[in-house]
């Protein structure tokens, strides 16, 4: 099957300042070539982690593809413990990518994710217990902080990628730790997603196309709003709906949800997050701000009290006058 980008992704891309996650790997070499083959500008990250003997020779390669196309070319090196490995060079490896999308003004992050690394996130969310929206986590454009998380070829399988590569003569390295059964995603791979996907793949794909327009038909997407560390939104007349836009939200801030967090959100209108944030919902609005705990005065506790202002909220609200001032007018309104 000819290996092409996604039609959903393609104006955004042709529009927005880019930067494409580059690992040297099949799926990302593969990418770097179709954006240059769709006349998108980008330029490319690449971070070493000095794990392997051909680390170096990939952030050569990335260097020298930069040169030869005249793109910029971050790279980030970086050594780390082997417990946790990647659950920490994941964190590094996007504090890494937030930071130069900030610094240099970057809108699309591109990353090369593609339909086996879907299915197997869908088998793994499968098998934790989750809902249409966890199922489909991985979208072809997700918002995150200040950026967009562009994937243009969700929907092009391995095999596909490969052959692509070979016909036409690109460079690439095969990292041999994907195969390390250690790592839980590497088990899905061999012993579930692999097999299934050799098998029915156009049928998966076409799957997760109609999983996505069921998700759809009953999301009630949300603009969210903020004001520093506030933000907030209209919550939505199903509460899944609410849900699935806290969660975004709050992976918009570097935050990931426990299943637990989840669930207490499903019959509790205000729960604390992580020690981190709070997040309160009643019948207009829905409230996400950090939790502060602070000695407030008498006058400010009245006028939270005359306003029904969900009292774990208000530790933020009394050190923030403007973010205050925004909950009053809405809740007044």
């Amino acid at each position: 099957m000819p290996v092409s980008l996604s039609s959903e992704t393609l104006e955004l891309l042709k529009e927005g300042e880019n930067l494409l996650a580059f690992s040297g790997g099949t799926d990302s070499a593969a990418l770097f070539h179709l954006l240059l083959n769709e006349n998108i500008t980008f330029d490319i990250i690449h971070v070493n982690y000095n794990t392997r003997v051909q680390s170096y020779d990939e952030e050569h390669y990335a260097k020298s593809l930069s040169r030869q196309h005249n793109k910029k070319c971050y790279i980030q090196s970086i050594t780390l413990q082997s417990s946790n490995f990647e659950h920490n060079a994941r964190n590094l490896r996007y504090s890494f990518f937030d930071e130069i999308m900030k610094e240099q003004s970057y809108s699309n992050l591109i990353t090369a994710h593609q339909l086996n690394d879907r299915l197997e996130w869908f088998l793994m969310q499968l098998c934790k217990g989750a809902g249409l929206n966890e199922l489909l986590g991985m979208q072809s454009i997700t918002a995150h902080n200040n950026y967009n998380i562009v994937r243009p070829i969700l929907h092009v399988n391995s095999e596909d990628i490969l052959s692509y590569l070979n016909s036409n003569s690109i460079i690439y390295f095969l990292d041999e730790s994907n195969n390390n059964t250690k790592f839980k995603r590497n088990r899905f791979r061999e012993d579930y997603a692999s097999p299934i996907i050799k098998e029915h793949s156009d049928a998966i794909a076409k799957s997760f196309e109609f999983l996505q327009e069921d998700l759809n038909s009953f999301y009630e997407p949300s603009e969210v709003l903020h004001v520093n560390e506030l933000f907030y939104f209209k919550t939505a007349t199903n509460r899944r709906s609410t849900l699935i836009e806290i969660d975004k939200t709050l992976k918009r801030c570097g935050y990931l949800m426990h299943q637990s967090e989840k669930i207490l959100l499903k019959d509790r209108n205000t729960v604390v997050i992580g020690r981190r944030f709070v997040v309160n919902i009643n019948s207009s609005y829905c409230f996400i701000a950090p939790y502060v705990k602070t000695v407030m005065d008498k006058v400010f506790k009245e006028r939270c009290r005359v306003l029904r202002i969900e009292p774990k909220l208000r530790g933020y609200l009394y050190e923030n006058v403007e973010s205050f001032q925004t909950v009053e007018l809405l809740l007044k309104g």
